[in-house]
């Protein structure tokens, strides 16, 4: 029982971070029809931005941190809240940015030139990263205290709670704010024509910017979020990225809610290989998006596509 719960808290937890990147994947592709292959690069440099707000509150408060390895007292109180919402404005300003030189420049042209581009400013911001922070690891302290808590057998870190409320939390509001608000329904509206949206007053355009800004804010939240656990790494988003997007695939790229489950799915299913044996983790878990992908190519609720001749 132990090792069970040990296995369903850790898998949601990690789960939950995959999810939040697997829904920014959906909310860009049922937008725009693309996907920011600079996601990775988005998860590490959130979790640096944060690593560094946390740093400049704690010298601010007459602490003197090393930056390699913050307090506990470095995530108090309101460090970490703020720390979390300067890293959504800057990766929302980010978000922007990739979307104006990346995206925009290519609306309209066949071929797949965004690819290669999101993938450059990836590497750009990689290597502004390594400018700045350096390739070494940071260790990051949890706002909750790194103490263990045993329940029934298991070991369960705080953090690992927080991450799976806390992306609870985000995916339902956001959720909500699509089905309900009038720019969630705008947003799905140039999801699903954006020549008839624009005809009918909406700003495809910005719905565009607006989904790649959340799609960005996404992705640093996450990498804040999971930093405590793994710790702070400029090569820590691309594992990330790469899991979360397969969560979406095996989900359903078009389908907020499946991409939800997928990244749910590939947490509980590492955790279960990792307690079982880690070296066949990825072997299962590829080997598992082979396997729906061959039977249900659109993923496991995505949209059937139709063909017209």
């Amino acid at each position: 029982m132990s090792t069970l719960l040990q296995l369903v808290v850790s898998g949601l937890a990690v789960g939950g971070v995959y999810a939040l990147i697997a829904l920014s994947f959906s909310i860009t592709f049922t937008t725009t029809k693309t996907l920011n292959f600079a996601q990775g690069e988005f998860v590490a440099a959130g979790a640096f931005l944060g690593v560094t707000v946390l740093y400049l509150l704690a010298k601010m408060s007459g602490i003197a941190p090393n930056f390699a390895s913050l307090p506990v007292s470095a995530s108090a109180g309101v460090n970490y809240p703020i720390a979390v919402l300067a890293v959504g404005v800057v990766l929302g300003v980010l978000g922007l940015l990739i979307f104006l030189a990346a995206i925009r420049p290519f609306a309209g042209q066949s071929g797949m030139n965004w690819v290669m581009s999101t993938i450059g400013f990836g590497i750009i911001v990689q290597s502004l990263g390594l400018a700045i922070w350096g390739p070494a690891p940071v260790n990051v302290p949890s706002p909750l205290g790194d103490d263990v808590i045993r329940i029934m057998g298991a070991g369960i870190r705080p953090q690992e709670i927080l991450v799976f409320v806390v992306a609870l939390v985000l995916m339902i509001g956001l959720d909500q704010v699509m089905r309900r608000s009038r720019i969630g329904k705008a947003m799905r509206a140039v999801a699903a024509n954006p020549q008839v949206a624009a005809l009918m007053g909406i700003n495809v355009t910005a719905m565009m910017i607006g989904a790649y800004a959340l799609s960005s804010v996404l992705a640093g939240i996450g990498g804040l979020l999971i930093a405590p656990i793994t710790s702070a790494s400029l090569f820590l988003g691309m594992g990330i990225a790469l899991k979360a997007f397969s969560g979406a695939i095996v989900g359903g790229l078009d389908n907020p809610r499946g991409c939800i489950f997928g990244g749910f799915l590939l947490g509980l299913l590492e955790s279960g290989v990792a307690l079982w044996n880690a070296q066949w983790r990825e072997i299962v878990i590829f080997g598992l998006i082979i396997a729906v992908l061959a039977i249900r190519p659109n993923g496991l609720f995505g949209a059937r596509s139709l063909d017209k001749v």
